[in-house]
């Protein structure tokens, strides 16, 4: 079965009946928002089963739209918290994601700026490795990024999209190995994006995400993943009962290969480890559960079938 990633967009009326469709179909609900009389869904549901919800929910003005990036993790990483380079890229960026279904963080570097003092310290490192995709948000001038790259990419396993003020095509010549992704014409600028142009980069900023994560889905599906992230968020949120009590709106956040859990780490993993996804198979079995840089969370990544040989 073929889970797609959507958003559903209706009325706060009857969309308990929208939830429950979505349960019956087998699918998963990553994030409910509630903002006055509007409910917007993200979830991953069969790909067969999409014109039935919208057949279903066109009565209660319900709007189905495709979410490329429902279910993954990304870091938006700027090159420090001064003011020439936050807010407004990193934020239009990060809730230009957001808005496609995408969790973001923003990591702001604490030595990142200027070509002689750029630095990426071990945290920060092992910060951006726990997403899924990581986004570099550089300046406007080639020999800061060219110099500053190779730092910037070191012991950094998890895909990278390079942003920047020279044009895509001088991205990749001056950026050597090559990363995964490219997007030029978008530097440091001190306003938000409002004019058509700078929309337009938004979107090649979506469409690189998207065509990079499409790409290292299809390398989890040759060697599958013992488990389903979302089942596995499902498990946690029925059978780990403190983590009704965290406040974040976003309690477990599913990853492409894996979930964050946001409980500390001592009091929790040894709980979370016992936990059974299937009768006799606790998650230890399917999953490395390790501390994770980020406030002491949780962090599951799950093994794939040929390190398990289980498929649950």
């Amino acid at each position: 079965m073929i889970l797609v990633p959507i958003t559903y967009k209706g009325g706060v009326y009857r969309h308990d009946e929208i939830l429950d469709l979505i349960e019956d179909m087998g699918g998963y609900i990553i994030q409910k928002h509630m903002i006055a009389q509007e409910v917007v869904l993200q979830a991953l549901i069969p790909k067969d089963d999409i014109e039935t919800l919208r057949q279903i929910s066109r009565p209660l003005t319900g709007e189905v739209i495709f979410a490329p990036l429902v279910g993954t993790e990304i870091a938006i990483v700027s090159m420090s918290l001064e003011i020439h380079h936050l807010p407004h890229a990193s934020c239009d960026v990060a809730e230009y994601l957001r808005a496609a279904g995408a969790k973001t963080n923003m990591v702001g570097l604490a030595r990142g700026f200027g070509k002689r003092i750029g630095l990426l310290s071990d945290e920060e490192r092992d910060v951006i490795n726990e997403h899924d995709l990581a986004i570099y948000l550089f300046g406007n001038f080639e020999t800061c990024i060219k110099q500053k790259m190779p730092t910037f990419r070191r012991g950094v396993h998890t895909p990278i999209i390079v942003t920047g003020g020279p044009s895509t095509d001088a991205l990749r010549r001056i950026i050597d190995p090559p990363v995964a992704g490219y997007v030029g014409g978008l530097g440091r600028f001190m306003h938000r994006t409002k004019e058509a142009p700078e929309l337009a980069k938004l979107d090649d900023i979506l469409n690189e995400v998207s065509r990079v994560l499409d790409s290292r889905r299809a390398e989890i599906a040759k060697d599958p993943l013992s488990i389903s992230p979302a089942r596995l968020m499902d498990v946690i949120l029925e059978k780990l009962p403190d983590i009704h009590d965290v406040t974040s709106p976003v309690p477990v956040v599913v990853q492409m290969d894996g979930v964050r859990v946001k409980l500390p780490y001592d009091p929790f993993a040894m709980q979370l480890k016992d936990i059974e996804v299937d009768s006799g198979v606790p998650i230890s079995s399917v999953g490395d559960i390790r501390p994770s840089r980020m406030r002491d969370y949780i962090l599951v990544k799950i093994k794939p079938f040929s390190e398990t040989s289980l498929m649950v």
